[in-house]
């Protein structure tokens, strides 16, 4: 399920000029701050699968050892689930997801001269994010 020697490009309709830090909506954490902060804290350590079970788990707001985690983390992983082209993180706010060899994930900054390197590069492959909305 996770991404190797791939860039994530910001989709084709993201209305963002420049990467955006998401901000709260309503009570909770959105999905998109979950993994801005677990991405932009520890760039190249999360896989995919790490970054949408977090995300999951902590928007349930459930409390769990580490066996149950463990196993909550088998069950969500087991059904079949979006990859990251559809993370708020592309789609929305203007941030690009480059996955290493191992599949660890790092942001991109649209605006960044990085991200233009990384649009143009060889060294990996380049998809474009899911639209937010239909042609």
């Amino acid at each position: 399920m996770n991404y190797h020697g791939t860039f994530i490009a910001v989709s084709d309709d993201c209305r963002a000029d420049h990467a955006k830090v998401p901000v709260a909506r309503g009570s909770g954490r959105t999905v998109a701050q979950i993994q801005y902060e677990m991405l932009s804290a520890h760039p190249f350590t999360y896989t995919q699968e790490d970054v949408l079970f977090e995300s999951w788990f902590a928007r349930q707001g459930l409390a769990a050892g580490d066996d149950e985690k463990a196993e909550l983390r088998a069950a969500f992983l087991a059904k079949d689930q979006p990859c990251l082209r559809t993370s708020p993180l592309a789609r929305t706010h203007g941030w690009g997801l480059l996955f290493d060899a191992d599949g660890r994930i790092a942001l991109v900054a649209k605006d960044s001269p990085e991200y233009s390197a990384h649009l143009a590069s060889d060294d990996h492959k380049v998809i474009k994010a899911m639209r937010a909305k239909r042609a």
